[in-house]
C-alpha cells in the first residue's frame, strides 16, 4: 500500500515537472520504479504509465502535429525501439550482477539497474551543462535521431531527452514541439511494450494493478496541471533542481544504495 501511495505521489508531480524540467515522464518516473522493483518489470511498469499518459495527452494536443518530421524521426525511432526492447530481455536473461562491500555491508547489484542509472546520470550532468543548452542537430540528422532515442526507450524507458535535442532545431513551435514529440514518444510506446509483455510475466504485472492504475490517474492528474501551464516560462531553478536530484537518484541507483 505505501508503494502506491508513493509512487502515484511521485508521479503527479512527475508529470508536471515534465513541463517544465526538460526531461520525459519516463525518464523521471523509471528510477522511482526501480527503487522498489527489479528493472525489466520498473522499466515495464513504467511504460504503462508512459504509454496511457501520452493516449491522454496526444488527445488533448493532437491539432499541432508536424506530420513530416514523425515520418523523417518516428520511423527509424519504432525500429530501434523494437530492437531496444528485444535487448533488455537478452541482457536480463545474462543475469549479470556485480557485489561490493560498502561501510562493511555487502552490496548486489544488477547490469540492467546499472546501465540505466548511468545513462540517468550522463543525461543529467549534461543538462547540467550550460554550453548543452546550444546543442543542436540539423534536420538531416532527425533519423539518426530516431534511432538513438527509440533505441534507449526501447531498452531503458529513457528517451525524452535525446528526442528534444534532435526536434529542438526544427523551430517548431511549442505547441507543435509537444505535440509532435508526444507522438513519436507513443508510436515507440506501442512498439516497446508489445515486446515487453511477450518476453514478461504477465502475471506478475497484473499483481500490479493497483499500483499501475492510480500512478496512470496521478500522471493524466498532473499533465492536466502541466498543460493549464504550459504557456508559462519554463522556471530555470526548477529545472536545475530536478536534474540534481536525477544525479543524486542515479548514483544511489548504481550504488546499490537505494
Amino acid at each position: 500500500m505505501i508503494e502506491i501511495l508513493v509512487i502515484s505521489i511521485l508521479a503527479f508531480f512527475i508529470s508536471i515537472l515534465t513541463f517544465f524540467s526538460g526531461f520525459g515522464l519516463g525518464t523521471l518516473l523509471t528510477p522511482v520504479f526501480l527503487i522498489f522493483f527489479p528493472a525489466e518489470f520498473a522499466i515495464t511498469a513504467t511504460g504503462i504509465v508512459h504509454l496511457l499518459n501520452n493516449i491522454f495527452k496526444w488527445f488533448l494536443i493532437r491539432k499541432n502535429i508536424n506530420w513530416l518530421i514523425i515520418k523523417n524521426f518516428g520511423l527509424t525511432a519504432i525500429i530501434a525501439a523494437f530492437l531496444g526492447a528485444y535487448l533488455l530481455f537478452v541482457f536480463k536473461d545474462l543475469n549479470l550482477s556485480y557485489n561490493y562491500k560498502l561501510m562493511g555491508k555487502v552490496i548486489e547489484q544488477d547490469f540492467l539497474k546499472l546501465l540505466i542509472s548511468l545513462l540517468l546520470l550522463i543525461f543529467a550532468i549534461i543538462e547540467l551543462i550550460p554550453q548543452t543548452k546550444n546543442l543542436k542537430f540539423k534536420k538531416k540528422w532527425l533519423p539518426l535521431g530516431g534511432l538513438l532515442s527509440g533505441f534507449f526507450g526501447g531498452l531503458t524507458g529513457i528517451q525524452g531527452a535525446l528526442r528534444s535535442a534532435f526536434l529542438i532545431k526544427v523551430n517548431l513551435s511549442k505547441e507543435s514541439f509537444i505535440a509532435t514529440a508526444v507522438t513519436i514518444s507513443l508510436l515507440v510506446d506501442f512498439t516497446r511494450i508489445g515486446v515487453y509483455f511477450s518476453n514478461i510475466d504477465i502475471i506478475k504485472i497484473s499483481d500490479q494493478n493497483y499500483l499501475i492504475i492510480f500512478s496512470c490517474l496521478a500522471a493524466i492528474l498532473g499533465s492536466l496541471i502541466g498543460i493549464n501551464l504550459l504557456k508559462k516560462i519554463t522556471v530555470d531553478f526548477i529545472h536545475k533542481l530536478v536534474n540534481i536530484c536525477l544525479v543524486i537518484l542515479a548514483i544511489s541507483l548504481a550504488l546499490g544504495i537505494i
